[in-house]
């Protein structure tokens, strides 16, 4: 069971990038989809998340610029950033749930993370 997150770069202000996070097995057995970040010397942060009913939310920072979705045939999700700015310059990380024996005989949510891919915004 994994993430594998893709889709970094380098790009200008004002570009635009596409992450993707592929998730094994099938996406109908994941759930709470979540973009975060980590930029230079900063924490790690939320960025954007979507629940199983699609309900999004986002960051204040990237509302209007970032899209999170889904890819049901493609058993991915995705972040689309448009306009980005220096500032969105981080190591992006995807995060999901997964539906899975936690203990013998009991089921739950368990949580995962991808690698991080790296997006380098240049002014």
């Amino acid at each position: 069971v994994q993430l594998q997150a893709s889709g970094g770069g380098l790009v200008q202000a004002g570009e635009s990038l596409k992450l993707s996070c592929a998730a094994s097995g099938s996406i109908h057995s994941w759930s709470d989809f979540a973009w975060y970040r980590q930029g230079p010397g900063k924490q790690r942060e939320l960025v954007a998340k979507m629940g199983t009913g699609g309900n999004t939310d986002y960051q204040d920072s990237v509302k209007g610029r970032f899209t999170v979705s889904r890819d049901m045939d493609r058993n991915t999700f995705n972040l689309q950033m448009n306009n980005l700015q220096p500032t969105d310059t981080a190591v992006y990380y995807c995060n999901a749930e997964h539906w899975e024996e936690t203990a013998p005989r009991s089921y739950g949510w368990a949580p995962y993370w991808g690698q991080g891919t790296l997006v380098t915004v240049s002014s």
